[in-house]
Protein backbone atom coordinates (compact mmCIF):
# COMPACT_ATOMS: atom_id res chain seq x y z
CA UNK A 1 0.00 0.00 0.00
CA UNK A 2 1.92 3.01 -1.28
CA UNK A 3 0.60 6.00 0.65
CA UNK A 4 -0.99 4.02 3.49
CA UNK A 5 -1.11 6.95 5.93
CA UNK A 6 -2.95 9.44 3.71
CA UNK A 7 -6.63 10.07 3.08
CA UNK A 8 -6.79 7.50 0.26
CA UNK A 9 -4.36 4.90 1.59
CA UNK A 10 -5.81 4.83 5.11
CA UNK A 11 -9.33 4.33 3.72
CA UNK A 12 -8.06 1.53 1.47
CA UNK A 13 -6.22 -0.15 4.34
CA UNK A 14 -9.31 0.00 6.56
CA UNK A 15 -11.49 -1.49 3.82
CA UNK A 16 -9.03 -4.28 3.03
CA UNK A 17 -8.72 -5.26 6.68
CA UNK A 18 -12.52 -5.31 7.01
CA UNK A 19 -12.57 -7.79 4.12
CA UNK A 20 -10.02 -10.05 5.81
CA UNK A 21 -6.82 -8.97 4.04
CA UNK A 22 -4.24 -8.85 6.83
CA UNK A 23 -0.90 -9.04 5.02
CA UNK A 24 -0.74 -5.35 4.08
CA UNK A 25 2.68 -3.71 3.83
CA UNK A 26 3.21 0.05 3.92
CA UNK A 27 6.08 2.43 4.61
CA UNK A 28 6.01 6.03 5.74
CA UNK A 29 7.87 8.65 3.71
CA UNK A 30 10.60 8.64 6.36
CA UNK A 31 11.04 4.89 5.90
CA UNK A 32 10.88 4.80 2.10
CA UNK A 33 11.26 7.70 -0.31
CA UNK A 34 9.26 6.58 -3.35
CA UNK A 35 11.08 9.17 -5.46
CA UNK A 36 14.26 7.11 -5.06
CA UNK A 37 14.34 4.31 -7.69
CA UNK A 38 17.02 2.26 -5.91
CA UNK A 39 15.12 2.38 -2.61
CA UNK A 40 11.86 1.38 -4.31
CA UNK A 41 13.49 -1.57 -6.07
CA UNK A 42 15.11 -2.71 -2.82
CA UNK A 43 11.70 -2.59 -1.11
CA UNK A 44 10.04 -4.66 -3.86
CA UNK A 45 12.93 -7.13 -3.83
CA UNK A 46 12.55 -7.63 -0.07
CA UNK A 47 8.74 -7.70 0.17
CA UNK A 48 7.70 -9.23 -3.19
CA UNK A 49 4.09 -7.94 -3.05
CA UNK A 50 1.37 -9.77 -4.96
CA UNK A 51 -0.78 -6.68 -5.49
CA UNK A 52 -0.05 -2.96 -5.28
CA UNK A 53 -2.29 -0.02 -4.53
CA UNK A 54 -0.47 3.11 -5.71
CA UNK A 55 -2.15 5.78 -3.58
CA UNK A 56 0.96 7.80 -2.75
CA UNK A 57 1.05 11.28 -4.27
CA UNK A 58 1.84 14.89 -3.56
CA UNK A 59 -1.57 16.54 -3.38
CA UNK A 60 -3.07 19.90 -2.44
CA UNK A 61 -5.67 22.50 -3.23
CA UNK A 62 -5.69 25.24 -5.85
CA UNK A 63 -3.19 27.45 -3.95
CA UNK A 64 -0.67 24.66 -3.40
CA UNK A 65 -1.00 23.36 -6.97
CA UNK A 66 -0.43 26.80 -8.47
CA UNK A 67 2.41 27.71 -6.07
CA UNK A 68 4.48 24.51 -6.00
CA UNK A 69 4.16 23.60 -9.66
CA UNK A 70 7.57 21.96 -10.01
CA UNK A 71 7.12 19.72 -6.95
CA UNK A 72 3.65 18.65 -8.10
CA UNK A 73 4.91 17.41 -11.45
CA UNK A 74 8.34 16.12 -10.42
CA UNK A 75 7.42 14.32 -7.20
CA UNK A 76 4.36 12.65 -8.69
CA UNK A 77 6.18 11.54 -11.83
CA UNK A 78 9.01 10.06 -9.79
CA UNK A 79 6.71 8.25 -7.34
CA UNK A 80 4.55 6.61 -9.98
CA UNK A 81 7.37 5.85 -12.43
CA UNK A 82 9.39 4.05 -9.76
CA UNK A 83 6.50 2.06 -8.29
CA UNK A 84 4.93 1.03 -11.61
CA UNK A 85 8.27 0.00 -13.10
CA UNK A 86 9.20 -1.98 -9.97
CA UNK A 87 5.81 -3.69 -10.05
CA UNK A 88 6.59 -4.90 -13.56
CA UNK A 89 10.17 -5.93 -12.79
CA UNK A 90 9.22 -7.91 -9.65
CA UNK A 91 6.21 -9.68 -11.15
CA UNK A 92 3.34 -8.00 -9.31
CA UNK A 93 0.13 -9.73 -10.43
CA UNK A 94 -2.06 -6.63 -10.27
CA UNK A 95 -1.60 -2.90 -9.65
CA UNK A 96 -4.18 -0.18 -9.07
CA UNK A 97 -2.97 3.36 -9.86
CA UNK A 98 -5.04 6.15 -8.33
CA UNK A 99 -5.18 9.39 -10.26
CA UNK A 100 -7.68 12.23 -10.23
CA UNK A 101 -10.43 13.62 -12.43
CA UNK A 102 -8.34 16.79 -12.83
CA UNK A 103 -6.79 14.87 -15.76
CA UNK A 104 -9.71 15.96 -17.91
CA UNK A 105 -9.73 19.15 -20.00
CA UNK A 106 -10.90 22.41 -18.47
CA UNK A 107 -13.76 22.62 -20.97
CA UNK A 108 -14.53 18.91 -21.08
CA UNK A 109 -18.11 17.92 -21.96
CA UNK A 110 -20.15 17.34 -18.81
CA UNK A 111 -20.41 14.80 -17.32
CA UNK A 112 -16.86 13.74 -18.18
CA UNK A 113 -16.45 10.34 -19.80
CA UNK A 114 -13.13 8.51 -19.83
CA UNK A 115 -12.74 9.12 -23.56
CA UNK A 116 -12.53 12.92 -23.21
CA UNK A 117 -8.95 12.58 -21.96
CA UNK A 118 -6.45 14.66 -23.99
CA UNK A 119 -9.13 16.25 -26.18
CA UNK A 120 -8.43 19.91 -25.23
CA UNK A 121 -6.32 22.05 -22.81
CA UNK A 122 -6.17 21.40 -19.07
CA UNK A 123 -7.03 23.80 -16.24
CA UNK A 124 -3.89 25.94 -15.83
CA UNK A 125 -3.76 26.05 -12.03
CA UNK A 126 -3.31 22.28 -11.64
CA UNK A 127 -1.78 21.44 -15.03
CA UNK A 128 1.52 20.03 -13.64
CA UNK A 129 -0.29 17.62 -11.31
CA UNK A 130 -2.75 16.61 -14.06
CA UNK A 131 0.06 15.95 -16.54
CA UNK A 132 1.82 13.72 -14.01
CA UNK A 133 -1.37 11.71 -13.49
CA UNK A 134 -1.97 11.42 -17.24
CA UNK A 135 1.58 10.09 -17.55
CA UNK A 136 0.69 7.49 -14.90
CA UNK A 137 -2.32 6.34 -16.91
CA UNK A 138 -0.17 6.07 -20.04
CA UNK A 139 2.57 4.24 -18.14
CA UNK A 140 0.09 1.59 -16.93
CA UNK A 141 -1.42 1.38 -20.41
CA UNK A 142 2.00 1.02 -22.08
CA UNK A 143 3.25 -1.70 -19.73
CA UNK A 144 -0.01 -3.60 -20.22
CA UNK A 145 0.25 -3.43 -24.01
CA UNK A 146 3.95 -4.21 -24.23
CA UNK A 147 4.45 -6.65 -21.34
CA UNK A 148 0.98 -8.06 -20.63
CA UNK A 149 0.79 -6.64 -17.11
CA UNK A 150 -2.53 -6.09 -15.31
CA UNK A 151 -2.17 -2.48 -14.20
CA UNK A 152 -5.46 -0.57 -13.84
CA UNK A 153 -5.80 3.21 -13.51
CA UNK A 154 -8.76 4.65 -11.61
CA UNK A 155 -9.67 8.33 -11.45
CA UNK A 156 -11.58 9.26 -8.28
CA UNK A 157 -13.42 12.55 -8.13
CA UNK A 158 -12.82 15.02 -5.24
CA UNK A 159 -12.41 12.95 -2.09
CA UNK A 160 -13.10 13.76 1.54
CA UNK A 161 -13.09 11.69 4.71
CA UNK A 162 -11.08 10.57 7.77
CA UNK A 163 -7.38 11.58 7.74
CA UNK A 164 -8.11 14.46 5.35
CA UNK A 165 -5.67 17.38 5.29
CA UNK A 166 -7.00 20.33 7.32
CA UNK A 167 -3.85 22.45 6.92
CA UNK A 168 -5.21 25.87 5.91
CA UNK A 169 -2.12 26.55 3.81
CA UNK A 170 -2.46 23.46 1.60
CA UNK A 171 -5.85 21.77 2.02
CA UNK A 172 -8.57 21.08 -0.50
CA UNK A 173 -11.86 22.97 -0.42
CA UNK A 174 -13.88 20.57 1.77
CA UNK A 175 -11.52 20.29 4.79
CA UNK A 176 -10.52 23.95 4.46
CA UNK A 177 -14.14 25.11 4.67
CA UNK A 178 -14.97 22.74 7.53
CA UNK A 179 -12.04 24.04 9.57
CA UNK A 180 -12.59 27.72 8.74
CA UNK A 181 -16.31 27.56 9.51
CA UNK A 182 -15.59 25.64 12.74
CA UNK A 183 -13.14 28.39 13.73
CA UNK A 184 -15.69 31.02 12.70
CA UNK A 185 -18.25 29.48 15.05
CA UNK A 186 -15.74 29.47 17.93
CA UNK A 187 -14.92 33.13 17.22
CA UNK A 188 -18.57 34.22 17.14
CA UNK A 189 -19.14 32.44 20.45
CA UNK A 190 -15.97 33.99 21.95
CA UNK A 191 -14.79 30.47 22.69
CA UNK A 192 -11.08 31.15 22.98
CA UNK A 193 -10.43 27.73 24.47
CA UNK A 194 -11.79 26.09 21.32
CA UNK A 195 -9.64 28.37 19.14
CA UNK A 196 -6.53 27.63 21.18
CA UNK A 197 -7.22 23.90 21.15
CA UNK A 198 -7.62 23.92 17.36
CA UNK A 199 -4.36 25.82 16.82
CA UNK A 200 -2.55 23.55 19.30
CA UNK A 201 -3.68 20.48 17.32
CA UNK A 202 -2.76 22.03 13.97
CA UNK A 203 -0.65 25.18 14.13
CA UNK A 204 -1.15 27.66 11.29
CA UNK A 205 2.12 28.94 9.81
CA UNK A 206 3.87 27.89 13.02
CA UNK A 207 1.38 29.68 15.31
CA UNK A 208 -0.13 27.51 18.06
CA UNK A 209 -2.76 28.37 20.65
CA UNK A 210 -0.38 29.94 23.14
CA UNK A 211 -0.57 33.46 21.64
CA UNK A 212 -4.16 34.70 21.36
CA UNK A 213 -3.25 37.83 19.41
CA UNK A 214 -1.42 35.83 16.76
CA UNK A 215 -4.26 33.31 16.56
CA UNK A 216 -6.66 36.16 15.72
CA UNK A 217 -4.14 37.52 13.21
CA UNK A 218 -3.87 34.17 11.42
CA UNK A 219 -7.63 33.72 11.42
CA UNK A 220 -7.96 37.07 9.66
CA UNK A 221 -5.28 36.13 7.13
CA UNK A 222 -7.30 33.03 6.18
CA UNK A 223 -10.57 34.91 6.02
CA UNK A 224 -12.15 34.31 9.45
CA UNK A 225 -12.90 37.81 10.74
CA UNK A 226 -14.99 39.51 13.43
CA UNK A 227 -16.26 42.85 12.08
CA UNK A 228 -16.98 46.10 13.95
CA UNK A 229 -20.68 45.23 14.17
CA UNK A 230 -19.81 41.96 15.92
CA UNK A 231 -20.66 39.74 12.96
CA UNK A 232 -18.14 37.03 12.08
CA UNK A 233 -17.56 36.22 8.43
CA UNK A 234 -15.75 33.37 6.70
CA UNK A 235 -14.19 34.07 3.31
CA UNK A 236 -14.38 31.56 0.48
CA UNK A 237 -12.18 31.91 -2.59
CA UNK A 238 -13.95 32.61 -5.88
CA UNK A 239 -17.55 33.33 -6.72
CA UNK A 240 -19.09 30.20 -5.21
CA UNK A 241 -20.47 29.29 -8.64
CA UNK A 242 -18.15 26.39 -9.61
CA UNK A 243 -19.79 22.98 -9.40
CA UNK A 244 -17.96 20.13 -7.71
CA UNK A 245 -18.56 16.45 -7.15
CA UNK A 246 -17.47 14.90 -3.83
CA UNK A 247 -16.93 11.25 -2.91
CA UNK A 248 -16.60 9.86 0.62
CA UNK A 249 -13.13 8.33 0.87
CA UNK A 250 -14.39 5.00 2.21
CA UNK A 251 -16.78 4.72 -0.75
CA UNK A 252 -13.74 5.29 -2.98
CA UNK A 253 -11.86 2.57 -1.11
CA UNK A 254 -14.75 0.15 -1.52
CA UNK A 255 -14.77 0.88 -5.27
CA UNK A 256 -11.02 0.30 -5.54
CA UNK A 257 -11.14 -3.02 -3.70
CA UNK A 258 -14.11 -4.02 -5.86
CA UNK A 259 -12.04 -3.30 -8.98
CA UNK A 260 -8.98 -5.10 -7.62
CA UNK A 261 -11.07 -8.20 -6.83
CA UNK A 262 -13.35 -8.26 -9.87
CA UNK A 263 -11.96 -6.31 -12.84
CA UNK A 264 -8.95 -6.91 -15.10
CA UNK A 265 -7.44 -4.56 -17.67
CA UNK A 266 -8.63 -6.92 -20.40
CA UNK A 267 -12.21 -6.33 -19.19
CA UNK A 268 -11.75 -2.59 -19.60
CA UNK A 269 -10.28 -3.02 -23.06
CA UNK A 270 -13.35 -5.02 -24.04
CA UNK A 271 -15.55 -2.31 -22.51
CA UNK A 272 -13.81 0.35 -24.59
CA UNK A 273 -14.14 -1.82 -27.68
CA UNK A 274 -11.08 -0.41 -29.44
CA UNK A 275 -9.58 -2.41 -32.29
CA UNK A 276 -6.02 -3.08 -33.34
CA UNK A 277 -3.25 -1.57 -31.22
CA UNK A 278 -5.14 1.63 -30.42
CA UNK A 279 -5.98 0.76 -26.84
CA UNK A 280 -6.52 3.96 -24.89
CA UNK A 281 -8.87 5.42 -22.27
CA UNK A 282 -9.17 2.05 -20.53
CA UNK A 283 -9.12 3.77 -17.12
CA UNK A 284 -12.11 4.04 -14.79
CA UNK A 285 -13.84 7.06 -13.29
CA UNK A 286 -14.86 6.66 -9.65
CA UNK A 287 -17.54 9.13 -8.65
CA UNK A 288 -21.12 9.75 -7.68
CA UNK A 289 -22.30 11.46 -10.87
CA UNK A 290 -23.81 14.19 -8.62
CA UNK A 291 -22.60 17.74 -8.01
CA UNK A 292 -23.07 20.81 -5.83
CA UNK A 293 -21.87 24.39 -6.15
CA UNK A 294 -19.17 25.68 -3.81
CA UNK A 295 -21.81 28.07 -2.43
CA UNK A 296 -24.12 25.13 -1.69
CA UNK A 297 -21.22 23.21 -0.13
CA UNK A 298 -20.44 26.15 2.17
CA UNK A 299 -24.11 26.38 3.15
CA UNK A 300 -24.24 22.65 4.00
CA UNK A 301 -21.10 22.95 6.15
CA UNK A 302 -22.50 26.10 7.81
CA UNK A 303 -25.65 24.19 8.80
CA UNK A 304 -23.69 21.16 9.99
CA UNK A 305 -21.30 23.22 12.13
CA UNK A 306 -24.01 25.57 13.44
CA UNK A 307 -22.25 28.76 12.33
CA UNK A 308 -24.57 31.78 12.30
CA UNK A 309 -22.23 34.31 10.70
CA UNK A 310 -21.70 35.24 7.08
CA UNK A 311 -20.13 33.37 4.19
CA UNK A 312 -18.41 35.89 1.90
CA UNK A 313 -17.11 35.02 -1.56
CA UNK A 314 -13.98 36.73 -2.85
CA UNK A 315 -14.52 36.99 -6.60
CA UNK A 316 -11.01 38.39 -7.07
CA UNK A 317 -9.63 34.91 -6.32
CA UNK A 318 -9.66 32.15 -8.98
CA UNK A 319 -12.60 29.80 -9.32
CA UNK A 320 -10.64 27.10 -11.08
CA UNK A 321 -12.56 24.83 -13.44
CA UNK A 322 -16.23 25.78 -13.40
CA UNK A 323 -17.56 22.25 -13.59
CA UNK A 324 -15.97 18.81 -13.06
CA UNK A 325 -18.66 16.14 -12.98
CA UNK A 326 -17.65 12.57 -13.73
CA UNK A 327 -19.61 10.06 -15.71
CA UNK A 328 -19.23 6.87 -13.61
CA UNK A 329 -21.43 4.77 -15.90
CA UNK A 330 -18.54 2.45 -16.89
CA UNK A 331 -17.99 1.56 -13.22
CA UNK A 332 -21.75 1.28 -12.67
CA UNK A 333 -21.93 -1.21 -15.54
CA UNK A 334 -19.32 -3.33 -13.76
CA UNK A 335 -21.48 -3.47 -10.62
CA UNK A 336 -20.43 -0.71 -8.18
CA UNK A 337 -22.23 2.44 -6.90
CA UNK A 338 -21.54 4.88 -4.05
CA UNK A 339 -23.49 4.79 -0.76
CA UNK A 340 -22.72 8.03 1.18
CA UNK A 341 -24.47 11.22 0.06
CA UNK A 342 -22.81 14.62 0.46
CA UNK A 343 -24.58 16.19 3.45
CA UNK A 344 -24.36 12.91 5.36
CA UNK A 345 -20.64 12.72 4.62
CA UNK A 346 -20.06 16.32 5.76
CA UNK A 347 -21.58 15.46 9.12
CA UNK A 348 -19.40 12.36 9.38
CA UNK A 349 -16.22 14.28 8.52
CA UNK A 350 -17.01 17.14 10.91
CA UNK A 351 -17.57 14.61 13.69
CA UNK A 352 -14.19 13.03 12.88
CA UNK A 353 -12.46 16.43 12.79
CA UNK A 354 -13.74 17.47 16.22
CA UNK A 355 -12.32 14.30 17.75
CA UNK A 356 -8.80 14.51 16.32
CA UNK A 357 -6.32 14.04 19.17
Amino acid sequence: MAGHLGLVGSALTKTLRAKGYDNIVGRSVDELDLRDPAAVRAFFDAERPDCVFLAAAKVGGIVANNTYRSEFIYDNLMIQNNVIDAAYRFGVSKLLFLGSTCIYPREAPQPMREDCLLTSPLEYTNEPYAIAKIAGIKLCESYNIQYGTNFIAVMPTNLYGPNDNFNLEKSHVMPALIRKIHLGKALEENDMEALKADFDRMPVEGVDGSDTARVIEKLAKYGVVRHANGVVSVEVWGTGAPMREFLWSEDMADACVFVMENVDWSDLCAEVGAGGNELRNCHLNIGTGREASIADLAAMIRRTVGFRGEIRFDASKPDGTMRKLTDPSRLHSLGWRHSVELEQGIGMLYGWYKNIE
